[in-house]
């Protein structure tokens, strides 16, 4: 028996290869919308962690982000422009429209109230503040 390691792969041909198959098994075209999930990037300090994930062509206005806990869940979704101009006429389309998930569970609780998020460039980036424990204090005795 063979184990085949599932790994991302980032050369153009493994891409091709992926969109390929979205587009066969979800028996769609390359204008079909397939989930994907996207590459992400964790770092992590004394106070807190600092996700880096992959977004292209999102607006911010698409993309949800559910803290639970530990538990991080990030949707989004991007929108095709089928706009045509007059006269115009469409040789080959390979942009689809895409919806994007990615869920992950850290080490420590999340504090969602001191979090922030910013889209930037297709980059979403993630400040996630490490819940601090409740201070402990001495009970005077009466």
């Amino acid at each position: 028996m063979f184990l085949v390691p599932v790994a991302r792969c980032a050369s153009p041909l493994a891409r091709s290869i992926d969109r390929l198959f979205d587009e066969r098994l979800l028996g769609g075209t390359a204008a079909s919308t397939a989930l994907r999930s996207p590459s992400l990037d964790v770092a992590e300090t004394d106070g807190q962690y600092t996700v880096s994930i992959d977004l292209p062509g999102v607006a911010k206005d698409d993309v949800k982000i559910t803290i639970d806990g530990r538990r991080v869940d990030v949707k989004a979704r991007s929108h095709r422009d089928d706009a045509k101009k007059d006269g115009e006429r469409v040789i080959y389309r390979e942009r689809s429209a895409s919806s994007f998930a990615r869920s992950f569970t850290l080490p420590e609780e999340v504090d969602q109230e001191a979090s922030q998020a910013k889209l930037d460039n297709g980059v979403l980036s993630l400040t996630l503040a490490k819940k601090r424990a409740a201070s402990s204090r001495q009970l005077p005795v009466n």
